[in-house]
């Protein structure tokens, strides 16, 4: 496991990035790469206990060739690391943790972890970031955190009442966890797909519920069409659109076939939750054990409350990757940017308008910046 580093938390430095998910390390990465050292240029605070971001908190079942795929973070094949060759046999989450602490140790990049970022408020010269391990003062912060800590789940009548198991996509472990039960899933993204198809012949029964039709689709421009929409969300301060939406699920044999025998067959959203069931809108009952809701993520802004970036339409303003609100604030990973390639584009998008805001902003030195982790001398 990564090594915890919170004793060496610094008391300033240029920048903190928040978070060491794909889009952190992408940003530190490339911090590097252009002069600024690891620890007394930059630090990257992490909450996880150890690397991997998110993916270190996924259920056991969960191969990469099931999932998104993952693509490489910068100078990783220079380590002969790559995720395109990375064992599909194992559990993903455990192949995501190694190749991180792998890339952590070889670019000495000094991830501080376990740390959890509590608010982040503006002053004169910077920022003060207060965490539950002390407080570091920063010119320029970078928010990397992610949406896993804030799954989404939408108001339904009766919630509070059901009898059964009710559960949100981070909490799922395992499909034997449902054996012999009637399993509802909510949500029209390729979790829900995942969850469905890993309780067949273990639950007793399962069904699938969707806010919008479900679309199986090769549809190339999907991806690109689906960015554009969360750009122009994240420019107008909107709240971000469901990149599913966008692309629709992938129609790979295995998707087409359990939707042939009958399992990927998705039923409008219910109109009410019982005690033991769901109300559908022509008003029959769907008797239910237990209902996951696969029914996607919010940013994790929380700690950026102090800042006031909240627009009225709800979102926030961010043009490639810098708040509009307060620009020593860089939202990595945000909108736009949250695809795994997204996130690696960013890093390098977000890295040097960082220098360029350390260059010309408030306690800019000065002298030059020189390297002090293994990058280029500016």
């Amino acid at each position: 496991m990564a090594e915890a580093r919170v004793g060496a938390l610094p008391g300033a430095v240029d920048v903190v990035v928040v978070g060491a998910g794909q889009a952190g390390l992408s940003v530190a990465w490339h911090l590097r790469r252009l002069g600024l050292g690891p620890g007394s240029g930059f630090v990257v605070l992490d909450r996880g206990p150890d690397a991997g971001g998110a993916w270190q908190f996924r259920w056991e079942a969960l191969r990469l060739d099931k999932a998104h795929r993952v693509h490489d973070l910068p100078g990783m094949r220079e380590m002969g690391l790559s995720f395109d060759t990375a064992d599909a046999s194992r559990p993903a989450r455990d192949v995501v943790r190694e190749y991180y602490e792998r890339y952590e140790r070889w670019f000495g990049l000094n991830v501080l972890r376990p740390i959890r970022v509590g608010a982040v408020r503006a002053e004169e010269a910077g920022f003060l970031v207060a965490t539950d391990k002390g407080d570091v003062r920063a010119r320029v912060v970078v928010n990397a955190s992610g949406t896993w800590a804030r799954p989404f789940r939408p108001y339904f009548a009766g919630a509070p009442d059901f009898r059964g198991v009710q559960i949100s996509t981070p909490q799922y472990r395992a499909a034997e966890d449902f054996a012999g039960m009637r399993v509802l899933v909510v949500g029209g993204g390729t979790s829900a797909v995942g969850f469905l198809r890993e309780l067949e012949g273990v639950a007793a029964g399962t069904v699938w519920a969707t806010r919008r039709p479900v679309e199986f689709t090769d549809d190339p421009e999907g991806g690109v069409r689906a960015v554009r929409q969360a750009d122009e969300a994240a420019r107008a301060g909107l709240p971000l659109p469901s990149i599913i939406h966008g692309t629709g699920l992938p129609a790979t044999p295995e998707n087409l076939a359990a939707r042939d025998r009958g399992l990927l067959v998705a039923r409008p959203m219910f109109t009410a939750i019982e005690p033991d069931g769901v109300r559908w809108a022509d008003g029959s009952f769907e008797p239910v054990d237990a209902i996951i809701w696969a029914t996607g993520f919010r940013a994790e802004l929380t700690h950026l409350a102090p800042l006031r970036l909240r627009e009225p339409g709800g979102g926030v303003r961010v043009e490639n990757g810098r708040s509009a609100r307060e620009p020593r604030l860089f939202l990595a990973g945000f909108g736009p940017q949250a695809s795994t390639i997204g996130a690696n584009r960013a890093g390098r998008t977000v890295a040097r308008q960082v220098m360029d805001a350390l260059r010309s902003g408030p306690g800019a030195p000065d002298r030059e910046l020189r390297d002090h982790g293994g990058g280029a001398v500016l």
